[in-house]
């Protein structure tokens, strides 16, 4: 089990990231749009600057939603592959089965 506090810090960062995210879309659109002057394109990096480093998706750590375990994390059933495992054993995901041979 994964410290509270990083799953949590960590649950923060995403909802950051989800609040912020079309205002960071609009002034990355800004900065690459060359058709805008040079002045305007320093000025939205600046405002792109000055938003909070924990808006940025890149922060955004992908953990199991059972364990906080932020390694052999499958994007797809949002698990790690400890937490797969015993569900799988256990007969709790349907259409898994433990492989044996």
């Amino acid at each position: 089990m994964a410290k509270t506090s990083a799953v949590e810090k960590n649950k923060r960062r995403r909802k950051l990231s989800q609040q912020f995210a079309a205002k960071r879309a609009a002034l990355k659109a800004v900065i690459k749009d060359e058709n805008t002057s040079r002045e305007d394109r320093f000025k939205a990096t600046l405002k792109l600057a000055a938003l909070p480093r924990d808006s940025s998706k890149t922060r955004v750590r992908n953990r199991c939603d059972l364990t906080g375990r932020p390694r052999g994390y499958y994007r797809k059933l949002k698990l790690s592959r400890i937490a797969l495992r015993e569900l799988t054993s256990q007969g709790m995901l349907p259409g898994m089965v433990k492989s044996s041979w």
